[in-house]
């Protein structure tokens, strides 16, 4: 297995999902579950404090937990793209890798065809 290959697989076993995330803000928003789960842990446990304690001021807290609910409703998706792509960069496959391995590629030889007749064709240029 390629390097490239492993790094998807990684990747993939490592990513965050919307819908997931979705599904947890629906049942389990008022505890933080969905920001445990996107890796921002310190306004999870704000979350969870506001939902297990919001009774206490009047139940002012839970107003207020309403309504930061409501507004991660539209941040979600962005908390996702940010959370995944933090996974990408700690796995060195950002944008500098990527430039670096394309200055590093050697300019004379094309990138490799999954079509054999192309592969062919290349094969008799260089003779």
């Amino acid at each position: 297995m390629d390097s490239r290959t492993r790094d998807q697989l990684i990747y993939e076993a490592n990513r965050k999902s919307t819908g997931v995330s979705y599904l947890l803000w629906f049942f389990l928003g008022g505890f933080g579950a969905h920001r445990f789960y996107l890796g921002q842990t310190g306004t999870a446990v704000a979350q969870l404090l506001l939902g297990l304690l919001g009774w206490l001021p009047l139940f002012l807290g839970w107003a207020v937990l309403g309504i930061w609910l409501l507004v991660d409703a539209f941040l979600i998706p962005g908390m996702v793209r940010d959370e995944n792509l933090k996974t990408i960069n700690q796995m060195g496959g950002g944008p500098d890798r990527q430039e670096n391995e394309r200055l590093a590629a050697p300019p004379s030889e094309p990138p490799r065809s999954f079509d054999p007749r192309v592969e062919e064709i290349r094969e008799m240029r260089r003779r």
